[in-house]
């Protein structure tokens, strides 16, 4: 036992189903663990495997964890446990714990695998006094862990535990689903059909509004929210199916109706989709199909944000549980990006109640519960799925605009959509501006007809949901000289614009600031102008993320994956150079969710004896058997030390122990159809900036302002405080909260040398 006396030792498992983020936890707690000193044991089949114990409690070394992050599912297994649920399980279990001197326990799961740890800490003391009274352990041992310490990772597709914004596995769910059902609209539209979807979420719908949001489907059923009859008496179904063929009569090809497995109607009885499927199609007199994903969410390579999320987690998981005794077991989650703590028994508190007022038919309460983000964007959604808007007032009515600048963001064409349904749904006219301000440049204010500035209908941005790039078109350009200004000051005056939106980057927010400015030459400027964070990069000030980072960041993940899957068994390391122009969110967040033994940021420019440094910390490890490498470099992480030169440098003089081959990204990066959080975080930023323009039009301004998401708050910042947020040379946000985590990149990466 001496060893016990040295070494603090961490037992791990995974229980309940099984989530796409499990692996890259694991990954986090052991190695962060190692650097710290302690020892970590695998408990493998959950708590089948902590009642079992034998082979199923085994040492965890620092490279049992490698390759894992790509990897969905979890390594250790997952399964429920009668036996846990009685004292003779918990005595073994507590046992097993004892005999290889544990007294840490990391559990990642479900709401049954967090009660069930819930349950073990609470029974502790009496299970160790009754283990020693019948001999089964010493005295000295019950004396050395009088105490279990237990943190959990909640690991739940569903979203349906208290205790972080997202949980494990959610984000690549909701990319299985937006795959399928983006891939069903397809078909439908060919054959003007209609499709019901079954997602998973059995007392939450999270998934199912997400989706129906994110695909722009014609109607959604979820527990917390169920279909109720009109007060005229009118059957919700045959409002359901009303719905459908007005929306076909105004042109759209196909219908979509999502519903959560465990929808029910307003008296609690369960809506299954074959009814669904039956009402459609007896009222709509057509052909219905289902299709149930089943199994298939929870499947697969995690995304990036799940693998970030969760090595996160799990390496401050490891951090707080080894610094000393941890009084109450603590759920640890992410709120906005800040790490945070709750008591596991408020965190399924939260949790019952929310499962509760749904068994009693309170849906209000239910709804109220999941937190006002949910309860936005359901009724956003049920705006959305409308075929037309409302009837227009016939006074307060503006005249609003909406346009891009700067480089395509995936996620783009969703804002648009929110905001001009948004707007047309409140009585209110809105014109897109093609091809950013240089639509409002060059279009000819003297012209009766315009191609640049067009009024916005309903239907004109039907789809925009899922398609990529920008509709309106994007553009560099951006106003210089006194003519510039006073053309955009003609084409706002000549569609009497009273608000504008713009969607887009650094350019655009440098535009915005210039109309500002010149708000005392120009009274057209003297109107709310709002800036919704829109590029790639990540380089704006006022906001953690910006819409189209995330979707770049899985283009990015995606390719590094496949790019290190073609070098096994070559001794090869790979320098892959992603964007970002000075900004390094992408190489560091992409090196973080793949792995990279070094990331190269233009925030800490590298020297040569930086590359010296690494060049060695190569070597040695691929003398010692590593089979592949990856080092992230963003394109302006050095004035004169480009990719090329780094590659060849580390090719020349790796002492034939491995190669080095370069790969640039390039614009794979702003490709594609944007990810489900890109989708939720435009809808969320264009319904602000409209709030934003509804607040302050017609007022005796100016009012302008950059929006941002900042914890977990969408929040405001005075267009005047741009100069003093920004790191003007290199065009970048001053202090960025994600530099915080490039040492976890390196010890993640790095094997102390006394392990």
């Amino acid at each position: 036992m001496s060893d016990l006396d040295i070494k603090k030792r961490i037992g791990v498992l995974t229980s309940g189903g099984d989530a796409p983020g499990m692996n890259a936890a694991l990954r986090a707690i052991v190695r962060h663990a190692v650097h710290l000193g302690a020892e970590v044991f695998f408990i493998k089949e959950g708590y089948i495997g902590l009642v079992q114990g034998g082979d199923h409690i085994c040492p965890a070394a620092w490279e049992d964890v490698s390759d894992m992050l790509q990897r969905g599912g979890t390594k250790i297994g997952a399964a429920r446990s009668k036996e846990f649920k009685e004292e003779s399980g918990q005595l073994k279990a507590a046992l097993n714990l004892l005999e290889h001197g544990i007294d840490r326990l990391i559990v990642i799961g479900g709401d049954g695998s967090l009660t069930g740890a819930q349950v073990l800490f609470s029974n502790w003391p009496t299970l160790v006094e009754k283990l020693t009274n019948d001999n089964r352990i010493s005295k000295e041992i019950a004396g050395k862990h009088p105490h279990l310490s237990i943190i959990g990772l909640i690991g739940s597709i569903d979203n349906d535990v208290y205790g972080s914004d997202l949980t494990i596995g959610v984000d690549t769910a909701l990319r299985r689903i937006l795959d399928a059902v983006d891939a069903i609209n397809s078909t439908a539209s060919s054959h003007q059909r209609t499709f019901v979807v079954e997602v998973m979420g059995n007392k939450c719908g999270y998934l199912a509004l997400m989706s129906a949001l994110m695909t722009g489907a014609d109607w959604v059923l979820i527990p917390e929210n169920p279909p109720r009859d009109s007060a005229g008496g009118t059957p919700w179904e045959d409002r359901m199916c009303e719905d459908i063929k007005t929306g076909r009569k105004a042109g759209r090809r196909a219908a979509i109706v999502i519903m959560a497995e465990g929808a029910t109607n307003a008296d609690g009885q369960k809506i299954t989709s074959s009814y669904i499927k039956d009402t459609l199609e007896k009222k709509l007199d057509e052909d219905v199909r289902v299709t149930i994903l089943g199994h298939v969410q929870r499947g697969g390579s995690p995304s990036a944000y799940d693998r970030n999320m969760s090595t996160i987690l799990g390496y401050n998981a490891a951090e707080k549980i080894l610094s000393g005794v941890i009084e109450k077991p603590m759920v640890i989650g992410l709120r906005g990006n800040i790490v945070t703590y709750t008591e596991i028994t408020e965190a399924l508190d939260v949790t019952r109640e929310i499962s509760e007022a749904l068994k009693n038919k309170e849906y209000d309460r239910a709804l109220n519960a999941r937190g006002e983000h949910m309860k936005n964007i359901y009724n956003i959604t049920h705006t959305l799925f409308k075929s037309k808007p409302n009837t227009p007032p016939k006074k307060n009515r503006f005249n609003f605009a909406v346009l891009h600048c700067g480089t395509q963001a995936p996620g783009m064409n969703t804002a648009v959509r929110v905001l001009v349904r948004l707007a047309l749904d409140q009585g209110h006219r809105i014109f897109g501006i093609r091809d950013g301000f240089n639509g409002l440049i060059t279009n000819d204010p003297n012209s009766r007809s315009s191609s640049k500035i067009i009024e916005m209908d309903w239907m004109k941005v039907n789809g925009w949901a899922s398609v990529g790039g920008a509709e309106l078109g994007t553009n560099l350009q951006v106003p210089k000289t006194p003519e510039d200004f006073q053309k955009i000051a003609q084409n706002l005056a000549k569609f009497n614009i009273n608000g504008l939106v713009m969607i887009g980057g650094w350019n655009g927010y440098q535009t915005a600031f210039d109309l500002f400015t010149r708000q005392g030459l120009f009274k057209e400027f003297r109107i709310p102008i709002v800036c919704v964070p829109a590029t790639i990069s990540n380089r704006l000030p006022g906001t953690e993320v910006s819409i189209g980072a995330d979707t770049a960041l899985n283009n990015i993940v995606e390719a590094v994956d496949k790019i290190k899957q073609s070098a096994v068994g070559l001794k090869r390391c790979f320098v892959t150079e992603v964007g970002g122009r000075y900004c390094g969110y992408l190489a560091l967040m992409s090196g973080l969710a793949t792995g990279a033994e070094r990331v190269y940021l233009p925030e800490y420019p590298f020297s040569l004896k930086t590359i010296q440094e690494d060049l060695d910390f190569l070597v040695s490890e691929f003398r010692e058997g590593r089979k592949v490498a990856s080092i992230i470099k963003n394109e302006n992480s050095h004035a004169s030390y480009n990719t090329i030169f780094l590659t060849t440098l580390l090719d020349q003089e790796s002492k034939g122990f491995f190669d080095a081959r370069p790969s640039i990204l390039g614009h794979l990066q702003e490709g594609g159809s944007p990810s489900p959080f890109d989708r939720i975080l435009a809808t969320r930023l264009a319904s602000a900036a409209l709030d934003f323009l509804l607040k302050y039009a017609g007022s005796d301004g100016p009012f302008c302002a950059f929006l941002g998401i900042n914890g977990r708050r969408i929040t405001e910042n005075n267009l005047n405080a741009f100069p003093a947020m920004v790191d003007t040379k290199f065009e970048r946000p001053l202090n960025p909260w994600w530099l915080k985590f490039q040492d976890i990149v390196i010890k993640l990466a790095c094997k102390p040398k006394d392990s």
